[in-house]
């Protein structure tokens, strides 16, 4: 259920965000999801990759600083309200979203949506209990 999501810190100048994504592409890794985050001086490019120890090993090899978390994904109704029915479902638990993001994906009638907790244990916990679905890594393949 948790997903292990790479961190790369790059500067924040131009043709900077190329280079890590330019290696993994010649290595064949396969990103399953991105975001991207800045400052004024540098920024963090978030992945989810099919094989993570590969890219990590990849990145930090060429100098990129790399940071491994622990992040989840979660079905959400694609509709209206969809996102605050997963919200809710964490109401009072005392557990901190620090950020999410989205798949560029719908299945069916559901989007994909990656979450990073103070709490992933127990978000997972609170969102099971609540009927929320939280996907594999082995159903990313899919995407």
């Amino acid at each position: 259920m948790k997903l292990q999501q790479l961190s790369v810190f790059c500067e924040n100048k131009p043709g900077r965000l190329l280079e890590p994504v330019r290696l993994l592409a010649r290595a064949g890794v396969d990103l399953r999801a991105l975001t991207l985050a800045d400052t004024e001086k540098f920024g963090i490019l978030r992945l989810i990759v099919r094989d993570w120890q590969e890219a990590r090993q990849l990145l930090q090899s060429a100098g990129a600083v790399v940071k491994v978390t622990e992040v989840i994904a979660v079905e959400v109704p694609d509709r209206p309200g969809g996102l605050a029915e997963v919200l809710e479902r964490l109401d009072g638990s005392g557990i901190n979203i620090e950020y999410m993001y989205a798949f560029p994906y719908v299945r069916g009638e559901r989007a994909v949506l990656v979450f990073r907790f103070d709490d992933t244990d127990g978000a997972i916990r609170c969102l099971t209990a609540g009927g929320i679905r939280v996907l594999e890594r082995t159903e990313l393949d899919g995407f």
